[in-house]
């Protein structure tokens, strides 16, 4: 190998040298100032075993691994195009950073998306556009069985823990909320003190790991949950069963991120992996959920409670359906998580090949609940990498009634997509339990850039759906959304996919493409 014959020159033969040469010529020494590292670091290289590159390429072989530690930060600053970038292309990342800033959010010299590439989605334009009115951004949270049904935002924060988040970032969020009139979910990681210090609305998510609401031995404890389920800032309790990041697997918190505050808040051992169980201790199957979701409701004194889930299998939802009829129990809303949802630290398997994609999930969910006739009793909320107006537009085409966003939520904080989340080193002090990191985020500032982001992203949703001759949300379908297929055509999403009637998974015959899973789906069973 060249490396390391040049490493035996250097070490064995430049070293000697270099002595004899100072030894006449004493400035010649300062040649060993970079000779004996580079002889230390080279023989530890060849010893060891770690690392087959260093064994081949002693010292040379460290700059590999250099230009792959900041490779992420070379593929997005000189590599990806504006369109190219995953999760989030810079197109969608500049948009939030100017909506959230206040600044100019307009674009010259036309789009620079492939129009005509398979995948792509666009809404028909009418030549009798519509003025929507600002009541079309509000939507009331609760159905008939409950008691104090809440007022809310057709945009709120997702699910994001304090502990995946800084103390800071969770402040601004809430913060934002606060200003602008929309919640904030807690994610599963409980109701932190940094959720309740700016007074923001607050939907309370229960994961199986019952943060917040937790028994020593990690079981629900109803007594703490009815107290802080009372508080004021609490409009709405969500049991999560799964998220489209990770579906079927529990929370996963590092341990570089477990420090003594988020230890407390918990209920867990400081500086371990906090991974929640897969699923809930606190009933099993689809009846006991229905009748966990009455019991929340009874115990927070009314308000609106509802279950977060990634569609898995077909199945498992109409079982839950079926309970649904059976205990003639319904949850205020279903929170329906895209398969690309994005999340802080999860198997790499679960991200990319678990779970449905959002838009065929909503259209899946209302289906399902049009089929048994409660759709109108029944809200619909979405997350998956919604961050624009026409986001929502699609999405609520499709069957949602409000949408949730994280991702477009933390940019407007202040992410910059480092892909950093799980390692505790975030750049910008978002995704971060380091206290010098996270005090980047200067809470004041980032606050009025979420609500600015929040009331710029409404206003454009109010704008698409007007020039679609939309007066109202309600007037939206699935056959306003139009996806260009494999065969260099457009299809909406009512060509695509079949759109069931009220009562039609209640009659004969049963919808032939729903048919077989809806036979085998069981109330008692998962």
């Amino acid at each position: 190998m060249i490396v390391r014959r040049l490493y035996y020159i250097l070490s064995y033969v430049g070293l000697p040298l270099t002595l004899l040469w100072g030894y006449f010529w004493s400035p010649a020494y300062w040649l060993l100032v970079i000779l004996i590292p580079y002889a230390v670091v080279g023989l530890y290289d060849m010893l060891t075993t770690k690392h087959n590159v260093l064994n081949n390429y002693p010292v040379l072989g460290h700059f590999r691994y250099m230009l792959e530690f900041v490779s992420p930060e070379i593929r997005q600053y000189f590599v990806e195009t504006n369109e190219s970038g995953r999760p989030f292309n810079r197109i969608i990342r500049s948009l939030v950073y100017s909506r959230a800033k206040g600044q100019v959010d307009t674009q010259a010299f036309g789009t620079q998306y492939d129009i005509l590439s398979v995948g792509y989605h666009r809404a028909n334009h009418s030549l009798s556009p519509k003025d929507v009115a600002e009541s079309e951004e509000r939507i009331i949270l609760g159905g008939p069985q409950c008691d104090k049904p809440y007022s809310a935002s057709r945009l709120n924060v997702s699910a994001m823990s304090f502990g995946a988040l800084s103390a800071n970032a969770i402040r601004a969020l809430n913060g934002g909320a606060k200003d602008g009139g929309f919640a904030h979910n807690t994610g599963e990681g409980g109701l932190s003190p940094h959720h309740l210090a700016e007074g923001g609305d607050i939907i309370w998510q229960i994961g199986t790991g019952y943060f917040g609401c937790r028994t020593p031995e990690g079981g629900f404890d109803k007594d703490m949950f009815a107290e802080k389920a009372k508080n004021g800032v609490v409009k709405a309790i969500e049991i999560k069963l799964s998220q489209g990041a990770k579906p079927s697997h529990g929370g996963v918190l590092p341990a570089a991120k477990v420090d003594e505050e988020i230890a407390k808040i918990r209920g867990v051992p400081v500086h371990q992996d906090v991974i929640s169980p897969p699923t809930h201790s606190a009933f099993d199957g689809p009846t006991e959920l229905m009748q966990f979701v009455q019991h929340l409701r009874d115990m927070s004194g009314g308000k609106p409670v509802g279950f977060k889930l990634c569609i898995g299998k077909p199945s498992e939802f109409m079982a839950i359906c079926k309970a649904m009829l059976e205990t003639e129990i319904l949850p205020d809303f279903i929170t329906v998580d895209g398969a690309e949802g994005g999340t802080g630290a999860a198997p790499v398997e679960f991200t990319n090949r678990l779970g449905m994609p959002l838009n065929e999930a909503l259209i899946f969910v209302n289906n399902c609940l049009r089929g048994i006739g409660v759709r109108d009793k029944v809200r619909v909320i979405c997350s998956g990498k919604v961050a624009t107006g026409f986001d929502m537009v699609e999405k609520m085409a499709l069957g949602a009634d409000m949408c949730n966003a994280a991702r477009a939520m933390m940019f407007a904080v202040g992410c910059i997509q480092a892909l950093h989340c799980n390692t505790n080193r975030c750049p910008s002090g978002v995704a971060t339990q380091d206290p010098i990191r996270g005090r980047a985020v200067n809470v004041p500032q980032k606050r009025q850039r979420v609500h600015t982001f929040h009331d710029a992203t409404l206003e454009s949703f109010r704008e698409i759906l007007g020039a679609m001759g939309k007066a109202k949300v309600s007037d939206l379908r699935p056959s306003d959304i139009h996806r260009r297929t494999a065969d260099e055509r457009e299809r909406s999403y009512a060509e695509l996919y079949s759109i069931l009637e009220d009562g039609a998974l209640l009659a004969e015959p049963l919808p032939e493409e729903y048919a077989a899973e809806w036979q085998v789906a069981s109330a008692n069973q998962f």
